[in-house]
């Protein structure tokens, strides 16, 4: 049943405002933004809006939402409207599968955004590819995404775990030393990032100390922080994300490991530092897009605008996601004047994302033979609190242009087959 229906002006406050609204999606799904005019395009999006994920899970759907208001503010999608429908995964693959094929199926949806989740997003790719719908992962990370499993229909915004990890581990391995042991979220996700991570660790001449397997949701990290302080690392890599990530990095500091090993990760996220104590904002990471750039074109205007709809908060990453994924439908269908998906993603091979979209200072494109987005890595470290502003809590020291993370198509396992 359709929740509630949305002009293309639509009432700001009924948008998510982080974690602290998402209860509002729980009432009734999927919400809609729909803009005047008949036969809308519809824009389907299937996210983690309930549990682990929640946070970041929202912000994207924000970033759509408001990418969706900039597409029908001039002139929509060949002309037509455009409609958000979104439906929460609620962190389960059967879920996130039931919701997609009721979004291709009953809703018509024309394109599909989603999911955090990285085993939800491969598996959503497998109905959207059956079903012949465009599909861009907004923030599913697994390497099999635009690897092995990658297929014709399906594009990624969000780095490959190989990407995150080739983009600090240099940086980790050279500030805090060569002994690392690993807290690791225990699915697809997490799988594929300490894969990628000890890859370049043992190239780099570095060795684990263990690997600790954590479940999604956990809330007591003590006993797995115990075995990593038994080892005797030199840095304490954190894979986990979401509140798993809040809640690691506090009892971190609560136990005074932070005191006695050197505490860090690849992807860290903005959701994550700002619901954090500033002793436990710590330690070097990556982040995949940061919203303080400054003299980079287009940013400073998206920044304003999202503080707009978003209860004064900057942007995170998640927002980027979920707006240059929604927007990057709209370029390339009145590009190419149609909604065909295979003439569509035939075009979006190779496809530059512009100033106002990729907002970031490097080339920011969908490669041709993965479908992988070559965007920017933000490596720097984490700030307990901002210096001239209370949401700059990351300090960048580089931005890494994809081209240089990803590895060659040839190493990714990639081979795309296109319909007859």
């Amino acid at each position: 049943m359709i929740s509630r229906t949305f002009g293309s002006k639509f009432d700001r406050r009924t948008l998510i405002k982080g974690a602290a609204t998402l209860g509002a999606f729980q009432l009734a799904s999927p919400f809609i933004i729909q803009a005047r005019g008949e036969t809308p395009i519809r824009i389907g999006m299937v996210d983690p809006l309930t549990g682990v994920y929640a946070a970041p899970a929202g912000n994207e759907v924000m970033g759509a939402k408001f990418a969706v208001e900039q597409i029908n503010g001039k002139g929509g999608i060949l002309g037509r409207q455009a409609e958000l429908l979104v439906e929460d995964s609620a962190n389960d693959v059967g879920t996130g599968v039931q919701k997609a094929r009721k979004l291709i199926e009953r809703d018509q949806v024309s394109f599909m955004i989603g999911d955090v989740n990285s085993g939800i997003a491969a598996a959503i790719a497998q109905v959207t590819a059956e079903k012949k719908i465009l599909h861009i992962v907004s923030g599913g990370h697994t390497d099999s995404i635009t690897g092995k499993d990658c297929k014709w229909n399906v594009f990624r915004v969000c780095n490959t775990t190989r990407m995150e990890a080739n983009s600090v581990s240099s940086v980790l391995y050279g500030k805090y030393g060569k002994k690392w042991h690993f807290i690791t979220p225990d699915y697809a996700f997490g799988h594929t990032l300490y894969d990628a991570c000890t890859d370049d660790l043992k190239k780099l001449g570095g060795t684990v100390t263990g690997n600790e397997l954590t479940p999604l949701g956990t809330t007591d990290f003590s006993a797995y922080l115990i075995k990593a302080r038994a080892a005797n690392p030199d840095v304490m890599i954190l894979l986990v994300q979401g509140s798993d990530m809040i809640n690691c990095l506090k009892q971190v500091v609560q136990f005074g490991l932070d005191k006695q090993i050197h505490v860090a990760g690849t992807q860290q996220e903005l959701e994550s530092l700002a619901a954090l104590p500033p002793e436990a904002r710590i330690g070097v990471w990556m982040f995949e897009w940061y919203w303080k750039q400054p003299g980079v074109a287009g940013v400073d205007k998206f920044v304003a605008d999202i503080r707009k709809v978003n209860a004064g908060n900057v942007p995170t990453a998640r927002h980027w996601f979920g707006y240059a994924s929604a927007m990057s439908f709209a370029l390339i269908a009145n590009q190419e004047k149609t909604i065909d998906a295979v003439k569509l993603a035939a075009a979006l091979e190779n496809f530059e994302l512009p100033d106002e979209v990729k907002l970031q200072p490097n080339k920011c494109y969908y490669r041709k033979g993965d479908h992988q987005l070559m965007t920017s890595a933000f490596v720097g470290e984490a700030q307990s609190k901002g210096k001239d502003d209370p949401e700059d809590l990351f300090r960048v020291d580089e931005v890494v242009p994809g081209d240089k993370t990803a590895p060659a198509v040839s190493e990714t396992g990639c081979t795309i087959q296109w319909p007859a």
